[in-house]
């Protein structure tokens, strides 16, 4: 007898849990700055939860328990599951830009590899964070600058918050001076037929659930970026499109990480099915992805052709690659479909 009431005691608590988080993941609970520190946290394993969901509603002895389980393991699967489906793109017919990112872990990923992926995916451009000097020297000494002749960085006495943006095609710093260290550097891009606006970015992270400082700040590094103009009519010289890449500390699990989206820009791993793809582990050396956090986002009339993620060794983050067609000069922004 004791050992059922056990039993159903469980079931309700796996209920409260799961049925707790799909209500977060609904409602964007991390914009709530009453319950934004662990739900910041906990929000982007929804789709781990999902999947445990699901195992504790066959698993429950109690009726009620297990329907809302279930019903708990429904909400977060629609969340997820449309992350695996490819969108429709816009019919853009401008140049073909491709795009490669990666968290270097304050210098620690290996240079050689990291060139030689460069090379493979024949970036144009390479976005990069955690890049201190002993890095950026390394990089140097790999052969970097022989692919990327041109460099803009941020690099400074704290490692890791230094960015940089490498790229075959000549840079300029641009845009406004924000309040912040993790929007940086922001420059423009000489492409051959148009200009492209690149955005280098770095968030704080929220990873401890009752570290009220740390979420602030991420979420204030996101309020940021939200509030930076993004081109809304045709692309033209004075209102080139915009990308936007690197590690957001953010899944598309966080209400302030849809809300910068629908801000104009698009995610490129979302939009050809791959939103699942973990790119950070918790070491360098653990075999599996867990969460889908380095992003690489582009103004909504570019069309995102293909995307991948690639291991680097040294780094607990993989490097992700986008391959985009810009817009003509004339082309206005295509709708698309709200998270």
């Amino acid at each position: 007898m004791g050992g059922q009431v056990r039993r159903h005691r469980l079931s309700w608590a796996a209920a409260a849990c799961f049925g707790g988080l799909a209500i977060g993941r609904l409602t964007g609970a991390d914009r709530c700055r009453a319950v934004g520190a662990p739900a910041a946290a906990l929000l982007p394993f929804t789709p781990q939860a999902a999947a445990a969901a699901w195992i504790a509603a066959l698993l429950a002895r109690d009726r009620r328990a297990r329907a809302i389980t279930v019903l708990a393991a429904a909400t977060m699967t629609a969340a997820v599951v449309p992350r695996t489906i490819a969108r429709p793109q816009p019919l853009a017919a401008g140049p073909i830009l491709r795009v490669l990112t990666a968290n270097l872990l304050v210098g620690r990923a290996a240079a050689e590899p990291l060139v030689e992926l460069a090379g493979r995916t024949g970036a144009d451009v390479l976005f990069v964070q955690e890049l201190d000097e002993e890095a950026a020297i390394g990089l140097a000494r790999a052969g970097l600058g022989d692919q990327f002749p041109y460099l803009i960085s941020d690099v400074g006495t704290e490692a890791e918050r230094g960015n940089g943006i490498y790229a075959k095609y000549p840079l300029r710093m641009c845009g406004p001076v924000l309040p912040t260290s993790s929007v940086q550097p922001i420059v423009t891009l000489a492409f051959p037929s148009m200009p492209v606006r690149l955005v280098s970015v770095h968030m704080w992270t929220p990873k401890r659930p009752c570290a009220r400082s740390g979420v602030s700040l991420w979420r204030d590094d996101l309020d940021v970026l939200a509030a930076m103009p993004v081109p809304a009519g045709p692309a033209g010289p004075a209102d080139p499109p915009s990308i936007v890449a690197g590690d957001f500390n953010s899944t598309l699990d966080h209400g302030e990480f849809r809300r910068l989206l629908r801000r104009g820009l698009v995610d490129a791993a979302r939009e050809t099915g791959r939103g699942l793809v973990p790119t950070w582990s918790p070491a360098p050396w653990w075999p599996l992805g867990l969460l889908a956090i380095d992003h690489i986002l582009v103004d909504r009339r570019c069309a995102v052709l293909d995307t991948s993620v690639h291991r680097l060794p040294g780094t607990d983050h993989r490097a992700v690659f986008a391959r985009l067609r810009l817009p003509e000069p004339s082309q206005p922004p295509a709708p698309r479909a709200s998270l």
